[in-house]
């Protein structure tokens, strides 16, 4: 069973977490945003500098990309997927979050996984899919490559950030997504595709 079984109450607990370092420095927690039955759960690294002055993930530049790639096979993070992070409080200067940092956090994320019951996980970037598909996924050689686990669907794709920085890369990772579009309309039982938008 999960700590919380109710979302109000594991948002509320996970705003006045102090079990890291991390709690010293963030403005805000930044716990998730989504519908609280998205069959489809996104997964990151850690809040950046937007992300922890406005409490939601991805919505800085890499987000407003990340939006276009989801509106384009017709998903939408207010309608139909979860996002979250490994870790929910900004490390500084955007560093990647420290081996102890995650694991302090790592409850926060499981209490998620079991409220959602996700039946596909999509990390993005190194840094979540090396925690939560395998220990040595290597991210340029296998994104868009589904793995199963507990029933689950996992797939690991580019951080947004790692586009805006070799934008030679944008198709490839766009192939990702609508990979991932199809499985959803594969095994998916109620998450319903909006008419995508172009990617430009």
């Amino acid at each position: 069973m999960p700590e919380f079984t109710e979302w109000n109450a594991l948002i509320e607990a996970c705003q006045n977490c102090r079990a890291c370092g991390l709690c010293e420095t963030r403005t805000n927690v930044v716990v998730g945003v989504g519908p609280e039955n998205a069959e489809v759960l996104f997964i990151g690294e850690g809040p950046g500098e937007n992300e922890d002055l406005q409490g939601e993930p991805f919505v800085g530049r890499g987000g407003k990309l990340l939006d276009l790639a989801l509106h384009a096979v017709g998903l939408d993070r207010r309608r139909n997927i979860y996002i979250g992070n490994s870790v929910k409080c900004r490390p500084p200067k955007n560093r990647d979050p420290l081996p102890e940092e995650q694991a302090a956090c790592a409850h926060w994320l499981e209490n998620q996984i079991a409220l959602l019951n996700p039946k596909i996980i999509v990390c993005l970037g190194r840094v979540s899919a090396c925690r939560i598909i395998k220990p040595d996924f290597k991210v340029t050689r296998e994104h868009g490559q589904f793995f199963e686990r507990d029933g689950r669907l996992l797939m690991g794709t580019l951080h947004p950030a790692a586009i805006l920085r070799d934008p030679r890369k944008k198709s490839e990772w766009f192939a990702d997504f609508v990979a991932l579009r199809d499985k959803i309309q594969e095994v998916c039982d109620h998450t319903e595709l909006a008419d995508p938008a172009e990617f430009a």
